[in-house]
């Protein structure tokens, strides 16, 4: 079982007993925290979206101890100018361990009803690696139907906020080859996926 949640404005999946590095949080070494902006929970296979949040469910931590990261240096120089200036920054972050993931105040029985989805396997289409995969999860794309039924400026959209290589990607055949995918056309698939590279014809 595992969740996405959001905290201190970052996106974690996360597991029971998993300890994680976050955004410096403002509480004491011992604390248990609670987080309730659950965006996603997997349950042995079953996915429930939420919509923006999953009602009722929570995500309960400790923090262990405040830490800082890795030190950055940030140098600048101007050729023939004699200027250069040299700083240092050191991250803050706050190591958590995830207690539980379940029910926020009240049963999840009594929590209101959320979408439950089909998510597939959004590699299979052809220009579509982990990370977009990824990405259009994060945008509440998990199905081949999903997709298909998404307008290619809705893609790019979501590509181009991604910033990156992301927004250089072409997503005009994504809609298409998922229908097929949808409707188990996958020979149909084979034959139009043999004509593309990276979701492009050739």
């Amino acid at each position: 079982m595992y969740a996405i949640v959001e905290i201190a404005g970052q996106q974690f999946k996360v597991e029971e007993g998993q300890v994680h590095f976050v955004h410096r949080l403002e509480a004491n070494e011992g604390d248990k925290l609670s987080f309730e902006k659950v965006l996603l929970v997997d349950n042995e296979g079953s996915v429930t979206v939420g919509t923006p949040t999953v009602s009722g469910t929570a995500v309960s931590a400790t923090v262990l101890s405040h830490e800082k990261g890795d030190k950055v240096i940030v140098f600048k120089k101007k050729r023939r100018k004699g200027y250069k200036k040299k700083n240092g920054h050191r991250q803050s972050f706050t190591k958590i361990q995830i207690d539980t993931i379940g029910a926020a105040n009240a049963p999840m029985a009594a929590a209101a009803p959320s979408k439950e989805v089909k998510a597939d396997d959004l590699r299979k289409i052809e220009g579509i690696g982990p990370k977009i995969a990824g990405l259009l999860n994060n945008a509440g794309i998990y199905s081949f139907s999903d997709l298909a039924s998404q307008s290619e400026e809705a893609l790019k959209e979501i590509l181009t906020n991604a910033g990156g290589i992301y927004g250089s990607k072409n997503p005009s055949t994504w809609a298409a080859q998922s229908e097929m995918a949808a409707n188990g056309k996958w020979d149909e698939l084979k034959v139009l996926q043999d004509k593309l590279d990276g979701g492009v014809a050739k």
